[in-house]
């Protein structure tokens, strides 16, 4: 009996402590004061001292995209006015003739303002329900699309990065050679550092600098910096894994001449000493998972794939439940030599054991890369290469979920692209 009572005691704190812990748990750091403000403000006996340090950029990689986006954003600041117009109502005053002559045009061009997201691309998914909505075929819709790369700004209602590159490349004065090796590494983007002994490389990476990415950026709000949790840091001969704690607040009790005895006042403490606990099992399940991601994902660190990592295997070996670990890691980041990542990221899905989906997507876009421009490889001969490779068994859309997550096109769509470049 006597044991019963001992065991509900411990669930009882235990409990109380979580009641703390999940949403302290669940909050990024940026998020985090606002997570504890509730248990702040229901305690006359706690003083918070603010975390306020900078995140540690010694790791965050700076990467082309990032650089394009700078340049945009500077350029942007300078322009930017107090009566600035929405990027929708700057499309909107623009659909008129001679770009869009009737009606139909005009109301076409209106439906696909009204798919185009807030970073200027438009959802390519959204054909159909136009084609079926106006009565109209696909052809026609991409036809007044295509109209979008006179547009400003230049670049909108693309389908993709490379094809916003590309409506901007049309309005851009380059001689003709340069235009035509510009076109050549905005269709390979991804395999970009293959080019860097080319002649004219540095030229053409300067007119496709001059590119805004995404193609709405002036119309963007303030991105908010990403904070990562945990910092991997690694030298010749081992990983060091550590915790940002310059950015969690402390908490401060303060009990100095108070009546401890005090039913009320002894509640009161003991409910800010569980929202210390809960800070620092925050912080200890954080470093747990950091220190797994490292074991699991060693290889990761000095440049290899991710490898299948399962968030059961984590739990187990944290010995918590998946669904907590699920909480932890969500919205959270690690800041390593190869940049800063989502938790979520080192999660990659096992197609087969020891095979990651991660493995898979590396070698898809290697036969990409090298493929016949003439012949592009279909999904369906990927997904052969891959199933003789791998050994495993796939579906074709597996491998059509997988190309689009990259934003390469169809097989069709790579030859129109590829012919681009012999014109």
């Amino acid at each position: 009996m006597l044991k019963q009572r001992v065991s509900q005691n411990q669930k009882q704190k235990l409990s109380s402590t979580l009641r703390s812990w999940l949403p302290i748990l669940q909050s990024d750091l940026e998020s985090l004061p606002e997570a504890i403000e509730p248990f702040v403000k229901a305690n006359p006996f706690i003083q918070v001292r603010a975390g306020n340090e900078k995140p540690d950029k010694k790791f965050a990689k700076k990467s082309f995209f990032s650089e394009l986006s700078k340049n945009s954003v500077s350029e942007t600041i300078e322009a930017l006015t107090l009566d600035k117009k929405s990027l929708y109502q700057t499309l909107y005053e623009q659909i008129n003739p001679p770009l869009f002559p009737t009606k139909i045009s005009q109301n076409i061009a209106y439906e696909i303002i009204e798919n185009i997201n807030h970073e200027g691309y438009f959802d390519k998914n959204s054909i159909k329900e136009i084609s079926k909505k106006l009565s109209i075929s696909h052809e026609q819709i991409e036809k007044i699309r295509q109209r979008f790369s006179y547009l400003e700004p230049v670049g909108i209602g693309a389908i993709d990065f490379k094809e916003a590159f590309l409506f901007q490349l049309d309005d851009t004065d380059v001689e003709e050679d340069l235009c035509r090796f510009v076109k050549k590494l905005i269709v390979e983007f991804e395999f970009i550092e293959n080019y860097t002994k080319e002649n004219n490389f540095n030229s053409a990476l300067k007119v496709i600098k001059k590119f805004r990415n995404p193609p709405a950026i002036d119309f963007l709000e303030d991105e908010v910096q990403v904070i990562p949790d945990i910092f991997v840091y690694d030298t010749k001969d081992t990983i060091e894994v550590a915790l940002n704690d310059a950015y969690y607040p402390e908490i401060i009790i303060e009990t100095d001449g108070l009546d401890e005895e005090h039913s009320f006042v002894s509640q009161k403490i003991k409910d800010a000493k569980d929202l210390v606990d809960a800070l620092d099992m925050r912080k200890a399940t954080l470093y747990k998972i950091g220190l797994m991601i490292v074991e699991y994902q060693y290889d990761f660190f000095f440049g290899k794939a991710i490898k299948p990592m399962k968030l059961k295997d984590l739990a187990d070996d944290l010995q918590r439940n998946p669904s907590t670990i699920s909480r932890a890691i969500s919205g959270k980041y690690l800041s390593c030599s190869r940049g800063i990542i989502p938790l979520k990221q080192f999660f990659a899905t096992a197609v087969e054991e020891n095979i990651s989906n991660s493995a898979i997507k590396d070698y898809m876009q290697e036969l990409i890369k090298y493929e016949d421009h003439k012949k592009p490889f279909s999904d369906i001969k990927i997904l052969n290469f891959i199933e003789l490779k791998f050994g495993v068994k796939m579906v074709r859309r597996t491998i059509t979920k997988y190309r689009k997550e990259f934003n390469i096109a169809g097989s069709s769509e790579r030859k129109k692209l590829y012919a681009l470049l012999c014109n």
